[in-house]
């Protein structure tokens, strides 16, 4: 079956947030982690089919979303799930949140490296706790954490290590020893760990592997919450389906004790769509996969071409983490803002020389906003 990633869906008058943002002005939103991709067919269709029922009253166990979530787990990763171990969420951020709220006191720290994507530390501010921040560190082109860094700042306070994995915006997809050696600092420490592997299907580099940290031993399990969704790999994020895998039974009745009358239940359209993704949307993620790949591929000699940027190419996910320190500009972001380019800010994710680029886009969009890049640097020549 083919698949049209070429097709240009106008997005300016819908209820896009990524692109209301710039409305009435020429800047091409490339910020915010969706992409202008239309959903698979099966989703379209699975919606509409729920539709057609024409009664929306409160949803019970969805056993179907369960199952095919247990079985893809199993499958892709040879990570055996107890369908008990789930907690349905309406967002990957609120599992950050309620993570934060839930294994930590007030005078308790949490642990993210740096740069992390903005809910890591807003988790963490919003909870009025202290984070430790261990800075990420370019090694053969790969954004790895600096877990030594901790070395002389670990004052006994530290309960809850925040992974991401795939990284964002770094695009780091962990090799099994790196993992081991995260579990080990957490094993050392006695720390909790809370791994958003939201991008774990999202994976661009021919023969890498995504490792969910739970799976690698029984003590990484124990000591886990996983935060999983198909919301990022089918375009889908709008609809907020996702789930907490939370071995522990003692950690797990922690989190939902914190979650309850808080946190809502999933919407049942979005649960529908979140079942037909992962159950028949595998040839759809394919092509996308390889549409996103040539992306990355011409984005990455685009960037490395100008006088000025550095671009590390990402293994996963579809957003560029661009090192404009060379530039010599005030703010990254809105130099480029003023350009016609719309990212994301790097001093929200922890540094404000660099940007976050979504080439999650129509080949014609990534062409504009590489033509406007190259403005924008001529510019300061």
């Amino acid at each position: 079956m083919a698949f049209n990633f070429d097709q240009r869906i106008d997005r300016r008058h819908s209820d896009s947030r990524k692109w209301h943002k710039y409305a009435g002005q020429d800047i091409l939103p490339l910020w915010v982690a969706d992409t202008d991709f239309r959903s698979p067919e099966c989703i379209i269709e699975a919606i509409k089919n729920r539709a057609d029922h024409g009664v929306f009253g409160y949803g019970e166990h969805p056993d179907g979303l369960i199952d095919v979530a247990v079985q893809r787990f199993a499958s892709r990763y040879q990570w055996h799930v107890d369908p008990a171990w789930i907690v349905l969420l309406p967002g990957v951020v609120s599992g950050l949140n309620l993570s934060v709220r839930a294994f930590t006191a007030a005078d308790e720290t949490t642990i993210a490296p740096t740069p992390i994507y903005p809910p890591f530390r807003s988790a963490a501010k919003l909870a009025e706790r202290a984070q430790l921040n261990l800075p990420l560190t370019l090694q053969d082109s790969r954004w790895v954490i600096d877990l030594a860094a901790a070395e002389g700042q670990m004052r006994g306070k530290e309960k809850l290590l925040m992974l991401c994995n795939p990284q964002n915006p770094g695009g780091t997809v962990y090799r099994r020893d790196e993992l081991q050696a995260q579990l080990a600092f957490a094993q050392q420490h006695d720390l909790i760990v809370c791994s958003d592997e939201i991008h774990c299907d999202l994976l661009l580099e021919p023969g890498v592997q995504h490792i969910p940290f739970a799976s690698l031993n029984e003590d990484a399990a124990q000591r886990s919450i996983t935060l999983l969704s198909p919301s990022k790999s089918y375009n889908i994020a709008g609809l907020g389906a996702s789930m907490a895998i939370i071995p522990n039974p003692e950690l797990r009745a922690r989190f939902n004790r914190v979650r309850q009358g808080i946190v809502p239940s999933v919407d049942i359209l979005a649960l529908v769509a979140a079942e037909a993704a992962w159950r028949d949307g595998e040839a759809w993620l394919e092509a996308q996969l390889s549409y996103l790949r040539s992306n990355r591929d011409w984005l990455v000699e685009q960037v490395n071409a100008l006088p000025g940027l550095e671009m590390a190419s990402p293994e996963a996910t579809y957003l560029g983490w661009i090192d404009a320190s060379a530039l010599s500009v005030a703010s990254p972001a809105l130099y480029f803002e003023k350009h016609g380019l719309g990212f994301s800010p790097g001093r929200d994710f922890g540094d404000d020389n660099f940007v976050r680029f979504n080439f999650g886009c129509t080949r014609a969009t990534l062409k504009d906003a590489v033509a406007r890049l190259q403005n924008a640097v001529a510019a300061r020549a």
